[in-house]
C-alpha cells in the first residue's frame, strides 16, 4: 500500500516575503481536499479545506474579485 505524501507548493507571487500559506493540492483528486498551512509554520496547524471550495477561491482570485492590496 502506497501512503501518499502532501507536496507542499509556495506560490511564485509570495515573492519571498514571509507571508505565505502553502497548500498540498496533490490531495484534491485522491481524498477531496485542499491542504492549507503557514509556511513559516510547517509543523503547526493545516485547515483541510474542500477542493472545490479552494477551487472556487482560486477562481475568484484570477478574476479578480477580491481586488489587490
Amino acid at each position: 500500500m502506497k501512503i501518499e505524501s502532501p507536496r507542499w507548493f509556495t506560490s511564485s507571487y509570495s515573492a519571498n516575503g514571509g507571508n505565505c500559506v502553502e497548500v498540498a493540492a496533490n490531495f484534491a483528486a485522491s481524498r477531496g481536499i485542499v491542504p492549507v498551512r503557514d509556511s513559516k509554520v510547517v509543523d503547526g496547524p493545516v485547515v483541510a479545506v474542500p477542493a472545490r471550495a479552494f477551487a472556487v477561491f482560486v477562481a475568484g482570485v484570477q478574476g479578480g474579485t477580491f481586488g489587490t492590496v
